[in-house]
């Protein structure tokens, strides 16, 4: 595979799976209705950041695949922090199940945090371009759970 398509492919993977959650669940949102814990951010907000995450978490894999560095369990724990990833707006939004969001965010934390040591253990730079998404994850539970306390 070419360069170009190795990281376009990369890229658009997360990207493109990011923005068909985010269309499915747009009628869902109930994020200004609810009471918010300190330091909230406005609600324009989260799909700008998460389109710079999931294209600079595509740069990451692609830096991996490109060096023939993704062995089956680095596509597995990639995969499958994306797939934890993309329930949960689901789960938090559409079901409005806030405990059960926030635990399934505590185990996204886990899974995105052995992805960054995984990544950056095989390539310093692709663990360092996921050091942002490791923090605005934490950031986000820290979110859920001042929801699921505040909205009881």
């Amino acid at each position: 595979m070419s360069r170009l398509k190795n990281y376009a492919v990369s890229i658009l993977i997360p990207l493109g799976l990011g923005a068909i959650v985010g269309f499915l669940i747009s009628g869902s949102m109930d994020y200004a209705n609810l009471v918010q814990p300190p330091l909230s951010p406005p609600s324009w907000l989260f799909p700008v950041v998460w389109t710079i995450l999931y294209v600079l978490m595509g740069v990451s894999y692609g830096i991996l695949s490109e060096k023939s560095l993704v062995d089956d369990n680095t596509r597995l724990l990639y995969y499958g922090q994306l797939f934890v990833n993309l329930l949960w707006p689901v789960a938090f939004f559409v079901f409005k199940w806030r405990l059960f969001a926030f635990i399934w965010i505590v185990l996204l934390d886990v899974l995105v945090l052995r992805m960054v040591i995984k990544f950056y253990r095989k390539d310093e730079t692709a663990g360092l371009l996921q050091i942002p998404y490791a923090l605005w994850v934490l950031f986000a539970s820290y979110l859920n759970l001042g929801v699921f306390i505040l909205n009881g």
